[in-house]
């Protein structure tokens, strides 16, 4: 046997026993006649004593030889500890040890095995089975394993059926890039890595397994960043015979379940917010409602008075920074600086400052008096004390500066509380959007989101305007979910496929499977995936989902640790009918 306890378990009540441990040394202190050594599981830390007159010298030497992260085994008897260490569970107690084997021994770690770490992001992740004995790490890990596990008790308790689809597919044009696997015994074809398993779990519909879901790694070939990697984890899931409330209703039940188990926190019913409002007030389709700072529209009151950056301008738009206007000219000048940055794109920023003597006073002042500004005060609801922030522009762009502006200064003025959490739905997104790129529409979700019928017939005269039936969940600003009612007719889905530019071979070729699913019974069918990594990650207060992957990849998708991706035998290639120019 090689342990009776962990390292996280012995208590008070366990003095006097004679008991076996086994782990990785965390730091030895050599003190001559005593040594400690605290010894590490994932369960938690025990110290351990050798001391002079107690311990055999043979023993006593051979602690102080062992290294940071020797793998050992120690047997001996608990005792209470003299000076106790109230910051972990087993601080009141430590072993005696009676007996040492080193079943490991290890080279000098290349960084600290500590919460607080001296590796850097590269190192860690190139020694990332050292980075998961680390607690933040493996306590992330912990918090996937609960919410999980959480996850899977919510739905089997309403029913839902966990199924397996395949992930050896056929690649689609839709969405982001495949990852693409060749076939060896169909030489010249190609299998794709699911972006989601999205025809799949409607074929279930239409198999009549009326509630699935599926925890499920999706791939997708795409730029990286801190909340994206190619390899990627989803709660997904499908049900039949549903309207969207039904499905709203459903799946806020599981973030409420999550937040009451996992966090012990009571989630209240989640406002919707329309798509259109949502752009208007927020400029934002995933608004973070933890802080107000709505976005007014001052066209009404900014423009003709003579200034052409405004009288020109589609938008004029600002927002009030409640308690702001102390700010000095230096960081209203970096504020400046900030939103013409590229990210931004913002052409310059207009502000006033609304004074504790009820002064104001703007950068505009040679353009607007003193009661032009109290029109726009009146109208952004400010009062003595406040900052008014004010961008113009087209209205699109102009509304994407402001979002990244608001969340700045919500940043600034500490108003993003990361242990306050504030859920929605937005819903009526529209079903199409222009690509520049290619001079055509494509679908904003996927192209098996079914329209509202009411807007149905403005398909051919102005599709932009034609509204889904679609819906996602965002917290605290971020989007943690989505889906839509699905189409669950051919001629309809034929009409969808139509405006996407498909021709009707390519519709065949691409779905016609589908389809042809549709001409036999398909019920009105829709759902919804939950971006779990990142789920996790909001959970335990990161801004990273990498902290949430046992194995992630780096910002260029490779795994460093291992070496991937790399180059294939010229053999292998052969045998693959690939060859590389």
């Amino acid at each position: 046997m090689f342990r009776t306890h962990n390292c996280g378990e012995l208590r008070i009540s366990d003095v006097g026993k004679a008991v076996t441990l086994s782990g990785w040394v965390q730091r030895v202190r050599d003190k001559g006649g005593m040594v400690w050594i605290d010894l590490r599981d994932r369960y938690g830390i025990t110290q351990l004593v050798f001391e002079e007159g107690k311990t055999q010298a043979e023993l006593l030497e051979s602690a102080k030889k062992l290294g940071r992260e020797f793998v050992i085994q120690v047997t001996g008897n608990v005792l209470e500890r003299y000076a106790k260490n109230d910051k972990i569970p087993t601080g009141a107690i430590e072993v005696m040890v009676e007996d040492l084997k080193v079943l490991n021994a290890s080279k000098v770690p290349p960084f600290l095995i500590e919460d607080d770490t001296d590796g850097g992001d590269d190192l860690r992740m190139k020694y990332r089975y050292l980075d998961l004995r680390r607690n933040p790490v493996r306590s992330a890990l912990q918090l996937r394993h609960v919410m999980l596990q959480k996850t899977r008790q919510y739905l089997d308790s309403q029913s839902f059926l966990e199924v397996e689809t395949p992930v050896l597919i056929k690649s689609t044009p839709e969405g982001a890039r495949d990852f693409v696997v060749p076939s060896r015994m169909n030489p010249g074809e190609f299998y794709a890595l699911p972006q989601s398993p999205q025809t799949f779990k409607q074929l279930l519909m239409v198999s009549g397994f009326d509630k699935y879901f599926q925890i499920v790694k999706c791939f997708r070939d795409e730029d990286l960043r801190a909340d994206r990697q190619p390899e990627f984890t989803q709660i997904d899931c499908e049900m039949s015979f549903v309207e969207q409330d039904d499905i709203l209703t459903t799946f806020e039940g599981l973030v409420k379940h999550l937040f009451k188990e996992v966090k012990g926190i009571e989630i209240g019913d989640l406002p919707r917010m329309d798509y259109a409002d949502a752009m208007r007030l927020y400029g934002s389709d995933k608004p973070d409602i933890r802080f107000g700072m709505q976005f007014v529209e001052l066209n009404d009151v900014a423009k003709g008075k003579g200034f052409n950056v405004f009288d020109s301008a589609e938008l004029v738009v600002g927002i009030n920074a409640k308690g702001a206007a102390e700010y000095t000219r230096k960081q209203l000048d970096a504020l400046t600086d900030y939103v013409k940055r590229p990210q931004v794109g913002a052409k310059g920023l207009v502000y006033v400052k609304y004074n504790l003597d009820g002064t104001l006073k703007s950068s505009v002042d040679k353009f607007y008096s003193e009661e032009d500004l109290k029109g726009w005060a009146k109208k952004m609801e400010a009062v003595p004390g406040d900052l008014l922030l004010v961008l113009s522009g087209d209205t699109d762009a102009t509304r994407s500066a402001l979002n990244v502006l608001r969340l700045y200064m919500g940043d600034e003025l500490d108003l993003r509380n990361p242990d306050e959490f504030k859920l929605l739905w937005v819903i009526n997104f529209p079903l199409l959007e222009w690509d520049e790129e290619t001079k055509r529409y494509h679908a904003m979700h996927h192209p098996f989101t079914s329209p509202q019928k009411s807007d149905i017939p403005l398909l051919d005269a102005e599709p932009g305007k034609v509204r889904a039936n679609a819906y996602d969940m965002v917290i605290n600003g971020v989007e943690v979910g989505g889906g839509s009612i699905r189409i669950h007719d051919k001629p309809t889905q034929e009409l969808m496929f139509r405006h996407l530019g498909f021709t009707e071979e390519e519709a065949k070729a691409q779905f016609g499977f589908l389809m042809e699913a549709f001409e036999y019974g398909a019920p009105p069918h829709g759902g919804i995936a939950f971006g779990f990594d990142r789920l996790c990650s909001l959970f335990g207060g990161s801004d990273s989902i990498r902290d949430y992957i046992a194995f992630p990849k780096n910002n260029s998708g490779r795994d460093v640790m291992i070496d991937s991706p790399s180059p294939i035998s010229d053999e292998q290639l052969d045998e693959l009918a690939i060859r590389l120019k």
